[in-house]
């Protein structure tokens, strides 16, 4: 997959029709891979390139400031999740107050024929843009009809009955209902960031941790202990983690960190992606800290037959 930060940057490379599909795609979720799916057999039928065209910042940043939305991929972690997904170009498109402010029909001929010469365009059925959503799958039908390309509209993709959808599997991850979130995703849900220096307090109790600067919007799963996979400096790991207030934390702040098993790097600054797979307990206060590591040496137990 090639990715490009900007139209600007893609058309510097590519001039020509291409077959494209658009959207947020916050989370890529099963719902997403069936879009990207019939996108990839399209191209191949047509002969022409595949492009995603998404946005950042995510549309409602801009919509609704007051509401943003939390996020359930970033940037950077879309991109790691396409990458083994998709093969084709992801191009990155700067929203801003112009873009927010046009018509689904001049996005249509601007953007879309413009700037990228869609012949085919991909998109789920309940997929909406332009300025106050006009255009939804029967207007992008018209518009299509009438400039002259392709419109390709895929179904939903259920789970327990239920179309998925990204504010469908925000509501669930803050529900707690972790097992429904990853099914729903498809994948495993990246946590990515830098590895910063924690309070030591894990070290010194035989449990020492890396510690995860994540991105101020990224919805984190509710506080308590995961088993996790991690990909830290290039290698990967499998491991647990806590995400939470930790007890020992005298400054009471919120924090992601992981114990990494056969791990005993020094890896400050490094980019991690961290993966919770399957939750494990809440978070509680202990009366002792020979409590807590007791109870740790239980979480790792239970991790290991998880991941055997």
């Amino acid at each position: 997959m090639q990715v490009y930060w900007s139209t600007a940057t893609y058309l510097a490379e590519h001039r020509g029709p291409c077959v494209a599909t658009l959207g947020t795609f916050d989370g890529f979720h099963r719902g997403h891979a069936a879009i990207f799916e019939q996108l990839s057999r399209t191209a191949e039928i047509h002969r022409l390139p595949a492009v995603a065209i998404t946005f950042h910042p995510h549309p409602r940043v801009l919509v609704t400031p007051d509401d943003p939305p939390q996020l359930l991929t970033t940037p950077e972690e879309k991109i790691e999740i396409l990458t083994d997904a998709f093969d084709g170009s992801l191009v990155f498109v700067t929203f801003d107050d112009s873009l927010r402010q046009m018509t689904a029909e001049q996005f249509a001929r601007e953007i879309l024929l413009g700037r990228f010469e869609v012949r085919s365009l991909v998109v789920g059925y309940n997929h909406s843009f332009g300025h106050l959503r006009s255009g939804n799958v029967d207007n992008l039908a018209t518009i299509a009809a009438k400039e002259g390309f392709d419109l390709q509209v895929t179904g939903p993709v259920t789970f327990r009955d239920i179309p998925i959808s990204s504010s469908r599997i925000r509501r669930v991850v803050k529900s707690g209902d972790w097992d429904d979130a990853i099914s729903m995703l498809g994948h495993p849900y990246p946590i990515r960031g830098k590895v910063i220096r924690g309070i030591a307090q894990g070290r010194k109790m035989g449990w020492p941790t890396i510690n995860l600067a994540w991105p101020e919007r990224k919805l984190l799963p509710m506080a308590g202990v995961y088993s996790c996979s991690a990909m830290v400096a290039g290698t990967a790991y499998r491991g647990m983690m806590f995400v939470g207030v930790n007890m020992l934390n005298p400054q009471q702040v919120l924090s992601v960190e992981a114990h990494l098993f056969d791990f005993d790097r020094e890896v400050y600054d490094a980019e991690a992606t961290i993966c919770p797979l399957h939750f494990i307990r809440p978070n509680v206060r202990f009366d002792t800290i020979d409590a807590l590591s007791r109870q740790i040496a239980k979480d790792k137990e239970t991790v290991l037959k998880l991941i055997q």
